[in-house]
């Protein structure tokens, strides 16, 4: 699991749970039925991975994250400007924040007292939520870092207290961390374009990222590669890491890699950045949870289908906890997919895979199955 993480570089966290809370699938889609219990012990007790602005990262990263937050709040900007007079105006509450952590942390939000003298004002959900936009801030400035969960609720200690010493003991200068960024979106995308690399990382946003992959290139750590598909791709300079340059020709034999087939959670990192799944697997998705429900194309909660190195379709699942039944609302095949049996085996071994990972102890398939997959689910 922690070497999925280093590979990833971050799982993000998303509190919807139609099916099961995203990061929890992220896993799954590339481990198969797991004990979420082992990830928790990672988060929680050994602290190897730590939750960092939604986001989960690996606890080695932190130094990297650390240079954003000493940033946090700073510049001319009217939000910076906004955040700092906000958080004068409120010193008392940052003080008793403080405190009740030093003498009773860790603590969820709801046990701290708003002591502000200056509401939070905002057109959206934060607007008055005083000790949570505090937490958060301070937070952001690394003083403070998420240390559990009850429930959806996140509980808060101090930086200090709750990080393991091999997190905050290290400490990179800004072009080592820029550096840094950039291999490691090379290394979790593969190939990349500099768009890419700048949309990766959760963090600051590289500086000069030309002359870090210049700087790179000439280190001999990248190189140039070109894509050739028909030619629909090549768009501009594509980069990848030299280590993984033997990868190619073993991906080509078939030595490299068992093919399988899987589903993703809509905020898997093979699909987040939206642009960059169409321009390589020629697949438009969009989220639409925040879309009216009679305006939905494909559905609420829906999970793409992943097989062997192509997106072929979609499927709308939802766990009924209650019943510990796995429903899916629906199941749709992309243009130009395979709709034979061998290829409905493989979707429905997929949804039984997500069935046992979230204990559901029946399914129900909907009456729209495309008519090969139908007959290999056995549906």
């Amino acid at each position: 699991m922690m070497r999925l993480a280093r590979d990833l570089r971050y799982v993000q966290l998303d509190p919807t749970s139609a099916v099961a809370r995203s990061h929890l699938l992220v896993f799954w889609s590339r481990l198969g039925p797991y004990d979420p219990a082992t990830l928790e012990r990672l988060l929680w007790k050994e602290r190897r991975l730590i939750e960092y602005s939604a986001f989960l990262v690996p606890a080695e990263d932190y130094p990297i994250y650390r240079l954003r937050m000493r940033k946090f709040a700073t510049g001319d900007s009217l939000w910076p400007r906004r955040v700092r007079g906000w958080m004068r105006q409120n010193a008392g509450l940052r003080r008793h924040v403080m405190t009740a952590l030093r003498r009773r942390g860790p603590l969820a939000s709801d046990e701290f007292e708003d002591r502000s003298v200056a509401s939070w004002e905002s057109t959206g959900w934060t607007a008055g939520r005083n000790v949570n936009r505090m937490l958060e801030f301070l937070g952001a400035s690394g003083v403070l870092v998420v240390a559990g969960r009850r429930g959806g609720q996140r509980v808060w200690d101090l930086a200090s207290h709750a990080l393991p010493s091999r997190a905050t003991s290290g400490s990179v200068t800004e072009p080592e961390a820029e550096r840094y960024r950039t291999l490691h979106a090379l290394a979790a995308l593969g190939i990349a374009r500099p768009a890419h690399i700048r949309s990766f990382y959760v963090g600051p946003r590289t500086a000069d990222l030309p002359h870090i992959l210049a700087a790179l290139e000439q280190d001999g750590q990248i190189a140039r590669v070109e894509i050739a598909d028909g030619g629909t791709l090549g768009k501009g300079v594509w980069w990848m890491r030299t280590k993984d340059l033997p990868l190619l020709g073993r991906l080509v034999s078939g030595r490299s890699w068992t093919p399988r087939t899987t589903l993703l959670s809509p905020f898997d990192n093979l699909i987040i950045n939206r642009s960059r799944t169409e321009e390589l697997f020629d697949f438009r998705f969009r989220m639409e949870i925040y879309v009216p429900k009679k305006k939905r194309q494909y559905g609420y909660f829906v999970m793409p289908i992943l097989r062997h190195d192509r997106l072929i379709g979609r499927v709308d699942p939802f766990f009924d906890r209650r019943n510990f039944q796995l429903r899916i609302n629906a199941i749709f095949a992309e243009a130009g997919a395979s709709k034979d049996r061998p290829t409905g085996v493989a979707v429905g071994r997929a949804i039984q895979s997500l069935a046992a990972f979230l204990g559901a102890k029946d399914i129900v398939y909907p009456s729209n199955v495309p008519s090969g997959w139908r007959r290999g689910m056995g549906s």
